[in-house]
Formats: structure tokens, sequence, C-alpha cells
């Protein structure tokens, strides 16, 4: 998904992957971060603990960069008769 993004934004990706260990020590703790796994974009934390969507991720780039947000994805006909978002 990011690679995709980075073509169609001027945006750089920092992808920091550590053991969990690392995570939990009081040292990443002041840093003020995330729990892992996390998403930022600039100083707004997306995502703490879980996955997000392309397109609130791709929302959250525009935003940052100024630019109108894509339009939602189109539901499919099976997630409109169920009631899912």
């Amino acid at each position: 998904m990011m690679p995709r993004l980075g073509t169609r934004y001027p945006v750089e990706f920092e992808i920091t992957s550590k053991p969990k260990a690392e995570y939990q020590t009081d040292a990443y703790f002041e840093l003020d971060l995330p729990v892992a796994p996390a998403v930022m974009v600039g100083e707004e934390i997306l995502a703490e603990g879980g996955d997000v969507s392309e397109h609130d991720l791709e929302a959250c780039i525009c935003r940052h960069l100024g630019r109108p947000a894509p339009p939602a994805p189109r539901k499919g006909i099976l997630s409109r008769l169920r009631g899912k978002s």
C-alpha cells in the first residue's frame, strides 16, 4: 500500500521494525510514541495497535499536504444489502 501511495503523493515513508520487547521498555514509553503496530502521519497517530484502511491513510496524507481527501470507496452490493460499511 505505501509504495503505491508514495507514487501518488510527495511523501517519504519511514518504517521502524524492532523486536516486541523493545517496544515495551521504559525508554520507548519516554519517547511518547504510539504502541506498536502503529501508523503515524507527521505527528498524527492514525492507528495504534491495529490496522488502518488504505482510504483512511490516503485521506490523512491529503490533510497533511493540504489537498482534498479522496472520495470514499464505493460499497459492493453485498455490503449494501447487509448494511455493512
